[in-house]
């Protein structure tokens, strides 16, 4: 599974492949290399990332939303926004799952874990994140902002 982390170039080929609530969304556009297709996750103040499956960004989207937001800029190719240390050991191994250097194998590797494990972690943030979105949606029905709402976002977990 190989992604890359560079920078996204808005494309005129580019359209919405899913959308999030807060401007998150996932894009699709074909490879200018002419290998298909290509995902790219899109998000204000943050500088994007792209994908070669949609899973993938998805997966990224829900770490994202597990952690109200983090910023990658500065952080090297192999490094990890504190953000996302932070949060816990499911979201990091979600995390990696996103990385191009990562697959499931290496992360149940580098937590020694069965592989197994490591995709109910990934389950977990899904859910979470799910939960958060459904709460965002909530909140803009009803006419509040939730721009400034903390209650919004992920609730500290010790059961890790």
């Amino acid at each position: 599974m190989s992604n890359s982390a560079s920078h996204p170039i808005e494309r005129q080929s580019e359209r919405a492949y899913r959308t999030y609530p807060l401007g998150v969304r996932i894009v699709e556009y074909d490879d200018p290399d002419g290998d298909g297709r290509r995902y790219g996750f899109r998000a204000p103040d943050h500088a994007g990332r792209e994908f070669d499956d949609p899973d993938t960004a998805a997966l990224y989207a829900d770490v994202y939303f597990d952690v109200n937001g983090f910023v990658e800029a500065g952080t090297g190719d192999r490094g990890v926004p504190p953000e996302i240390i932070q949060a816990g050991r499911d979201t990091l191994a979600a995390y990696f799952l996103t990385q191009p250097y990562a697959d499931a194998d290496w992360v149940a590797s580098f937590y020694g874990k069965k592989r197994a494990r490591i995709e109910r972690y990934a389950a977990a943030v899904r859910r979470r994140a799910e939960e958060i979105r459904e709460g965002v949606e909530a909140l803009e029905r009803e006419g509040n902002s939730v721009a400034d709402d903390a209650s919004v976002g992920r609730q500290v977990r010790t059961d890790i």
